[in-house]
């Protein structure tokens, strides 16, 4: 009976590239890190290996013709994760760039194999191995040949058990090139500029030995250094918070009388979208639902891409924000992503222990997203929906609406079909005075009222009234008029009407 052989594999602690990867870096692999200048290459080289260095596991980090030393760390300092102290202890920079000037691709290999047999490396970093192939090309003949360059450093980085990285500038993933056969990862980075915005993005075509999640995936640079993000739905695998059972089998809204034509209040894991024009109460609404949360015990989590929830324009919710039992997602970066727009809401949601979530609103949710994002905004709000409800979250999202009375639409998106229930609030003219009303479309599964009702706001939320059809007599004995589309058109009498 044959026993397989056990891989070992290194955290990079790279936010998000661990789950991308598949669970880490195979130990002892060959891996080629490439991309276009500018796309990120060098900070998660370094990333990696001051996560990775260890004085029992050191590193050594070989500059060829690109950036001198002394230049690259003056940058890479101003990285959260560089450390100091590691230089000259765990790690180890050493340039190569006298030997590839020459062109003689064995004087490298052989600058490499004294550095390595003097210090006993597990990590080995070449920087920019790309330079080392211009400057075999431009050098005639070389002694040796690239292929077998190639071939020649992949079993000595075996040979010697440390775990290897090339980096490159590379362009074209579709080239013929001995790099790509021989290394047992391939990791690809990409940049591109839509307008203001600068979308990132990584993927890992090749990873031998465990599955890798396939796709591109996109990542942002910062003072931390990189940050990748997975995709929605794996993020929300791990994310699942209480059981419904333990919290009741309904989510109640904060207004009895809405719970009521909910059918006893929204079911536990379900999104509701609650649909209207301007200053019909939406967000009013969603207050109301996070502050009944917090009544019960339950924290929640708000992300606001339109408004700031501050204490001129909602004091209730300003207030549980401030007392840490509501927490907000408020990023005004120009060019998120659904990934990360999922990691953000999840992060507060694990830290606070959160069930409840409000978007408030898929206006400013469409606004917010890279334009690279926005032409497929549908499956974007798909995959922000599936993500948060197979977390076990009750989500109310916001959407506005122009109010053209005789149109009932849900969201200009058409994504009415992504949610579980719907409440659609509206304007009416009643006695030259525009009254609200709301209604509950849609509750899967479950049975909700089919009544229309006046509503009105006030300082402390929102009040129901009774239904549209008995206001005959709270109106003074006049009949309810016609939304302003349903009348016939004024006589013009200037043709003789």
């Amino acid at each position: 009976m044959t026993t397989k052989a056990t891989i070992n594999r290194l955290a990079t602690r790279v936010p998000g590239l661990d789950e991308v990867l598949g669970g880490g870096l195979p130990e002892f692999s060959f891996n080629l890190i490439a991309g276009q200048p500018g796309s990120g290459k060098t900070t998660l080289a370094h990333q990696i290996m001051f996560a990775l260095a260890t004085p029992e596991r050191p590193a050594i980090y070989f500059t060829v013709l690109g950036e001198p030393p002394l230049k690259m760390l003056r940058y890479q300092q101003q990285f959260d994760f560089f450390d100091s102290e590691a230089i000259g202890s765990s790690v180890r920079f050493v340039s190569l760039s006298d030997d590839a000037m020459s062109g003689d691709l064995e004087r490298v290999l052989a600058r490499i194999v004294e550095e390595v047999s003097a210090h006993d490396p597990g990590l080995i970093f070449v920087d920019s191995f790309r330079s080392v192939v211009f400057a075999s090309e431009h050098a005639g003949s070389p002694k040796i040949s690239l292929q077998l360059f190639v071939q020649q450093l992949g079993m000595l980085m075996t040979s010697w058990q440390a775990t290897t990285f090339l980096i490159g500038e590379y362009f074209n993933e579709n080239d013929a090139n001995p790099v790509f056969t021989v290394a047992d990862g391939l990791i690809w980075l990409r940049q591109s500029v839509q307008r203001n915005s600068m979308v990132r993005k990584i993927e890992i075509m090749k990873m031998r030995g465990q599955p890798s999640l396939p796709g591109l995936h996109t990542f942002r640079i910062d003072g931390s250094g990189v940050r990748v993000f997975a995709p929605a739905q794996h993020l929300a695998a791990g994310a699942a918070g209480p059981a419904p059972a333990s919290l009741g089998s309904r989510a109640l809204t904060g207004v009895p009388e809405l719970d009521e034509m909910l059918g006893g209040g929204l079911p536990r894991g379900y999104s509701l979208l609650v649909a209207g024009p301007s200053g019909s109460g939406k967000s009013v609404l969603a207050a109301s639902f996070l502050a009944e949360g917090v009544r019960r015990g339950e924290t929640g989590v708000v992300a606001a891409f339109e408004q700031h929830p501050n204490r001129s324009r909602n004091p209730q919710l300003a207030g549980l924000i401030a007392r840490g039992q509501v927490g907000l997602i408020d990023s005004r970066e120009p060019d998120l992503s659904i990934d990360e727009i999922v990691l953000l809401v999840l992060s507060e949601v694990r830290r606070l222990g959160a069930t409840r979530v409000v978007l408030d609103s898929l206006s400013g949710f469409e606004l917010a997203l890279a334009p690279t994002f926005r032409t497929d905004f549908r499956e974007s709000l798909l995959g922000l929906v599936t993500a948060l409800t197979r977390a076990g979250l009750t989500v109310l999202m916001t959407s506005e609406l122009e109010d053209r009375y005789t149109d009932l639409r849900f969201s200009p998106y058409g994504a009415a079909f992504l949610t579980d229930a719907i409440i659609v609030q509206r304007y009416i003219e009643v006695d030259s005075r525009l009254r609200r009303v709301m209604a509950v479309v849609k509750v899967r599964a479950s049975a909700h009222s089919n009544e229309l009702r006046l509503y009105e706001i006030s300082a402390d939320g929102i009040h129901m009234g009774e239904m549209l059809a008995d206001q005959e007599g709270l109106l003074g004995g006049r009949p309810t008029r016609k939304p302003l589309a349903d009348r016939p058109p004024p006589v013009d009498l200037a043709e003789g009407g």
